[in-house]
């Protein structure tokens, strides 16, 4: 017999709908920091503002925004500036200086953990730097990821350090013999002559921003230039942990953080650290979701951060990972009154 139109028997199948995923968001503990800061204000005496980042965030030419909404508030105090970050733009670090002295009477740098690379070129702003047991700075030598840099197995640009070439053409000069191709032509093929000129050009760009970044607190033109050309090129690895011997050593404003400024701090960076955990939600082995929280700054009664918020896809032919739905945004949290107020910040 004919079905009729519209019998189900002759409707195609229709797969079951999909159960909607539950994107897992990281939490945001305010009450707790802003409990934490105002014990730290009054152990150090000063104003605090927090600087930290997790393994995804890094020093970047936004936070520079975002800290100016803090130091309107904090105009013309002393401030410890608590810094924990694996670093990011020498440049953004100079403009996060210049903004700084600007508005603080004094300012030193509170770290209790890594202070690395471009955080080390804020914490050499500071009048002090206040290390506890676990902190280090690192060397501040160039490493850059270019648009023709090489790539690795998973089809990600590699960075391409100028002291790595640097020891490559030293050690073809000790070793080659007089039939030997110039080591630049060797090295060509897998490193674009281009990139090792932007390499050489951002070497220099390192020593001349840290020149500029000691020249806020000092005017000792030829001790300024002496720590910025150790801190460019007298380490064997970029991520080396300049301990508070070490620093102390070779002329840094070094002195120890206070123990109970230092427990402190660590206890803030417990609470930093659950609102910076990793925050992924799997849709399928190609496709997932991240929410996870990058850069904090906080002082009273104002949190600023930087939360992830996208897709990500793996294009299987090109072996690499896609953005997608990019929504990340900053955030704003706020005390007014007895309210706390949560709203997006926007910097483009």
């Amino acid at each position: 017999m004919q079905g009729r139109v519209g019998d189900a028997s002759l409707r195609p199948a229709m797969a079951a709908p999909k159960k909607r995923v539950r994107i897992k968001k990281p939490p945001i503990l305010f009450a707790r920091s802003q409990k934490l800061i105002a014990r730290l204000e009054r152990a150090s005496g000063a104003a605090l503002l927090t600087y930290w980042m997790s393994p995804s965030g890094s020093v970047c030419d936004s936070d520079v925004v975002a800290l100016y909404e803090h130091c309107r508030r904090l105009r013309g105090k002393s401030i410890g500036l608590f810094i924990k970050s694996q670093g990011g733009s020498g440049q953004a670090s100079l403009r996060i200086i210049n903004l700084l002295r600007q508005h603080a009477a004094r300012l030193d740098a509170l770290v209790p953990l890594e202070c690395a690379s471009a955080a080390t070129m804020v914490a050499l702003g500071a009048d002090s730097i206040r290390m506890g047991p676990l902190a280090f700075l690192t060397a501040i030598d160039t490493s850059l990821r270019h648009e023709l840099s090489p790539s690795d197995v998973d089809n990600e640009l590699v960075s391409v350090s100028q002291d790595e070439l640097t020891r490559v053409v030293r050690l073809w000069g000790s070793r080659a013999k007089s039939s030997d191709t110039n080591p630049y032509q060797a090295l060509f093929p897998h490193v674009h002559p281009l990139v090792i000129g932007a390499v050489d050009r951002a070497s220099s760009l390192s020593i001349r921003l840290c020149r500029e970044i000691l020249s806020y607190h000092t005017q000792q033109a030829a001790r300024a230039e002496r720590i910025s050309r150790h801190l460019n090129s007298d380490y064997p690895s970029h991520s080396y942990p300049i301990t508070l011997r070490e620093a102390q050593r070779i002329g840094l404003k070094a002195v120890p953080l206070d123990p109970t400024v230092n427990d402190l701090l660590l206890e803030l960076n417990e609470v930093y650290s659950e609102m910076g955990q990793k925050a992924l939600t799997d849709y399928d082995e190609h496709n997932y979701h991240n929410n996870e929280v990058a850069n904090i700054i906080e002082s009273r009664d104002l949190m600023v951060f930087f939360q992830i918020d996208k897709d990500w896809h793996y294009r299987k032919e090109e072996r690499r990972w896609d953005p997608m739905n990019d929504q990340s945004s900053w955030r704003r949290v706020a005390r007014e009154g007895r309210r706390v107020v949560e709203s997006v910040f926007h910097i483009r």
